[in-house]
């Protein structure tokens, strides 16, 4: 409507500057009122057809907005599956696709509360199933009274007690509340200290350790309790996935702006599709929750928020079952 009338009183305006300029004195009236005439019926037909389009227009984005609000509705009560239909028009097909990958991603969001709650409860209900029946093994007289029966329920607290503080951290690190001291040091000394502490598991697990140091020192600027945290939890996941006779290879490299411990084995190695997923809060390749897959599923995602906390992060590679997997611990450089 602003166009039609900007239009019209431009060609007014303009009709009646050559009409003056132009045409004989006696003329002047029977053409302006000819022109008048001319610019009534072509703004009267410029105001329809602008008005028609614009209603069909208002009709076609009310239509769209109005299935956007009611999707998000939907979601907004919990139905996560809800998708909208993807209109013609560029620009609302880009705001209907980006409705969608949001509603896809909130639904995969709650697949995982969902996941993460059963497997809580299910890491949970192991220790306190084994106190549950020592206690019932003493109450029935079936269990001796002695120190090792009251040692092996003391062992199912201490599981239960760490996966608590292990929820405990997790929590505390991804609310980025954890505590961290920074300070400059080798790399390459933590590396041996981890490395000492997990050799008597090597040993036990009949593997083999090789730890590859730069020539020179690697200084990197973060938190060295931390770093022995995650390099701790790398090897013994290497420990834990690696069968008798294999290799557990651990070294460090340097670039221009970073630090890298890389810790391969020649494991069981990690499916491609999993491994988009392996540092996701208790995650498991193996979904029977088997005691001999590995541990309560938090260990990957604390180092790795442990790793964004000081700059840093982490990242995994496999060339597939059976092939070994390579874990990379990235830290930035002190300098």
């Amino acid at each position: 409507m602003l166009v039609v009338i900007v239009g019209v009183v431009t060609l007014s305006l303009t009709a009646n500057l050559l009409i003056e300029q132009t045409i004989p004195t006696e003329q002047v009236k029977p053409v302006r009122t000819a022109v008048i005439q001319a610019l009534t019926v072509a703004a009267l037909a410029a105001t329809i057809a602008g008005l028609s389009t614009s209603l069909l227009l208002v009709q076609i984005i009310l239509r769209s907005l109005r299935s956007i609000a009611r999707s998000s509705q939907r979601i907004a009560a919990g139905r996560y599956d809800e998708r909208v239909e993807v209109p013609a028009s560029d620009e609302l097909r880009a705001v209907a696709e980006s409705f969608n990958q949001m509603a896809e991603a909130l639904e995969q969001i709650e697949q995982r509360r969902i996941t993460m709650i059963g497997n809580v409860a299910h890491e949970l209900r192991t220790p306190l199933a084994g106190i549950e029946g020592y206690l019932e093994g003493l109450i029935d007289g079936v269990l001796p009274n002695t120190a090792d029966t009251f040692l092996d329920m003391k062992q199912e607290v201490r599981r239960l007690r760490r996966l608590v503080d292990d929820l405990q951290t997790l929590s505390r690190v991804e609310a980025g509340q954890i505590s961290l001291h920074f300070t400059t040091f080798d790399i390459n000394d933590v590396i041996r200290h981890v490395v000492g502490q997990i050799q008597p598991q090597v040993l036990d697990s009949c593997l083999q350790m090789q730890f590859a140091s730069h020539e020179q020192p690697l200084l990197v600027h973060a938190d060295p309790d931390r770093v022995a945290q995650i390099l701790l939890n790398l090897l013994g996941n290497a420990v834990r996935y690696t069968p008798e006779g294999g290799c557990i290879t651990i070294r460090s490299v340097h670039t221009n702006d970073e630090v890298q411990v890389i810790v391969e084995d020649t494991g069981i190695g990690i499916a491609a599709e999993h491994l988009p997923f392996i540092f996701e809060r208790f995650y498991r390749a193996d979904p029977s929750r088997a005691r001999t897959s590995g541990g309560s599923g938090i260990g990957l995602t604390i180092s790795r928020h442990l790793a964004w906390a000081m700059g840093g992060d982490i990242r995994a590679a496999s060339a597939g079952p059976g092939k070994g997997s390579t874990f990379t611990l990235s830290l930035p450089r002190a300098g």
